[in-house]
Order: structure tokens, then sequence, then C-alpha cells
């Protein structure tokens, strides 16, 4: 097994296909463009084993306002795990190399999980996210999207005694899945 953190700009045709294919996998074909577009940009963990790519995982920036203030959030994206690789710790080990990108980098990290997704990030200390969430519509100014409360994940990081779930997130607007 090896373990390659490198920024989107540094991975090359071959790379990203690889982790388009897996992800499309993992996901059992539901994965859509827009989520791979919302997993570019950033910094992608990737783990190898004999068979190629097994795992993977990104963070990019996003901003969010809270109690006034905008932050710097470190988003997870695209974390998928090759179905046959599964139940041998890889997501663990890309959530590791996020999870530190995200505590160098950004005032917080968040991330949007499943049911199903969301024991392995409750299990490494994400927590999960009891205040309203909302976004900046291009269209509508801000606007609640109650449908995602439940879903959102925060990792603390250095905003861990500003986070107040009184207060709600104000996350920017992107195409597709806003969360």
């Amino acid at each position: 097994m090896s373990l390659r953190v490198a920024h989107t700009a540094d991975l090359g045709p071959a790379d990203l296909r690889a982790a388009r294919s897996l992800l499309h996998e993992a996901f059992g074909g539901d994965f859509a463009d827009s989520d791979w577009e919302h997993g570019l940009g950033g910094l992608h963990a990737l783990v190898h084993d004999d068979e190629g790519l097994a795992a993977h995982g990104s963070v990019v920036m996003r901003r969010a306002r809270h109690r006034g203030r905008w932050l710097r959030v470190g988003y997870v994206e695209a974390v998928g795990v090759r179905p046959d690789a599964r139940r041998r710790g890889l997501g663990g080990q890309v959530l590791a190399a996020l999870e530190g990108i995200v505590e160098r980098a950004y005032d917080f990290g968040a991330l949007s999980a499943s049911e199903a997704g969301a024991r392995l990030y409750t299990a490494r200390g994400w927590g999960r996210w009891a205040g309203p969430v909302c976004a900046v519509s291009p269209a509508e100014g801000i606007v609640r999207l109650p449908d995602e409360e439940g879903d959102v994940y925060v990792w603390p990081g250095l905003a861990g005694d500003v986070l107040d779930p009184a207060h709600e997130l104000v996350f920017d607007w992107r195409d597709g899945d806003v969360m």
C-alpha cells in the first residue's frame, strides 16, 4: 500500500481517470459529473495497492459564514474505496491525510455524508452539525437547506471554539448538490 497526496494540478490524466472510475464504482454508478467537479481544485489523497488505485478522497476550499465571520472551510469530497478493497482501513488512511490538511490550512473541516458513510466519519471524531445549514444562492440570496441538515459533519480544527450550532452555517453556492 502507498499513500500519495497531490494537488489536482499535479495529477496526470491517467490519475484523474483512475480516481473518477474508482468513485463511479465505489458509489455504484451514482456519482454525477458535478460530484466529481466538486472534488477538484484541492488536494487529493490516493491509496494504491497491487491492483491499482484502491481509495481516494479530496479536500477543497469553501467559504462559510458563521456568527458574522467568513471562515475557510476544508471541505472533504469524493471519498471512496474500491469495493474489493473495503474493510482494510483505506478510508481511514485517506481521511487521516485529509484531516491533517484541514488542521494545517483551514479554520475547520466539513463534509456531507450519507447515512452509510457517516459511521466512518463519526468514528474518527467528526461531529454532526446540529445547527441550520444555508447557502448563498445566486438568485435568492441566503437560502436554508433543510434537506441537508443532519447530513453535514464538521471537524472542529482551529475554529472549534467558534462553531456554535445556535447559529447558521452559510456556505458558498455551487452547481449540482450544494452540499
